[in-house]
């Protein structure tokens, strides 16, 4: 065997044949995957990954990830996993191997001062406020302050609905569901008429086309990353056991 600067002398004692077949014939698709153009004027690629569970073989996803994307798009790969549980995350976050060097940036929500979120203008980042540190507050308190910024920052009925549908998920990370419900009851009265406490839990009123797009999405969205019940979901998302089968049935086929 060769490699640079001259031969290499390999002393075999035992040879073992393995399969040489090792193409994966799984689909990756990333959470996130945007082409980025910054203010220096220098392009490149972001991979976001949110995980929920501390998956030990994460750095062997996200290398096989990187040279996918590198091997496709010819331009600096930039990768963040962003961990969702509650514990702090032990996965490895880097290789360092002989003939290869690899590593990715882990932010775990759970360390990071709530206020953050709550400051965005995006209720889209508002809601991770419920993921992360409440500090030394109240977590009803907490929980009420993000309901109100959610409510601030969203437009219209049906995307409020939306957020907070997605706040009763990510409540469960954080076994926070009764101190939610809580929550949502205390501040009833600062919804107005069409955005009372049913609304709340995930009642909306019209846009059945638009609203059954968006549940197929947020149930495929918990059969993916969360992998509950049937039964578990259809509570969550306000449908039926039938319709998360149904949706469930169009993952599986494809």
């Amino acid at each position: 065997m060769y490699r640079s600067g001259g031969p290499v002398e390999i002393t075999a004692v035992f040879i073992e044949e393995l399969p040489d077949d090792i193409q994966h014939t799984k689909e990756r698709k990333p959470d996130v995957l945007k082409k980025v153009t910054d203010a220096k004027g220098d392009t490149f690629v972001v991979q976001i990954e949110f995980q929920v569970k501390d998956e030990p073989e994460m750095v062997y996803r996200m290398a096989e990830y990187f040279i996918m994307l590198e091997r496709k798009y010819k331009l600096p790969i930039r990768q963040f996993v962003i961990f969702l549980g509650a514990d702090h995350p032990t996965m490895v976050t880097q290789l360092n191997r002989e003939m290869l060097k690899f590593k990715f940036p882990l932010v775990s929500l759970s360390t990071l001062d709530y206020h953050i979120f709550l400051k965005s203008d995006k209720p889209e980042e508002v809601i991770l406020a419920i993921l992360a540190n409440f500090q030394s507050e109240n977590p009803e308190n907490a929980l009420k302050q993000i309901l109100v910024r959610v409510k601030e920052t969203s437009n219209g009925e049906f995307s409020l609905n939306r957020y907070f549908n997605q706040l009763r998920v990510l409540a469960q990370l954080r076994n926070l569901e009764l101190n939610l419900k809580n929550a949502m009851d205390s501040i009833a009265e600062y919804i107005k008429e069409e955005r009372d406490v049913l609304f709340l839990r995930g009642l909306d009123k019209g846009e059945a086309n638009a609203r059954e797009k968006e549940l197929t999405k947020f149930v495929t969205n918990l059969l993916q990353k969360l992998n509950l019940p049937f039964e578990q979901i259809a509570d969550i998302t306000g449908t039926t056991v039938d319709f998360v089968k149904s949706v469930h049935k169009k993952l599986s086929d494809k």
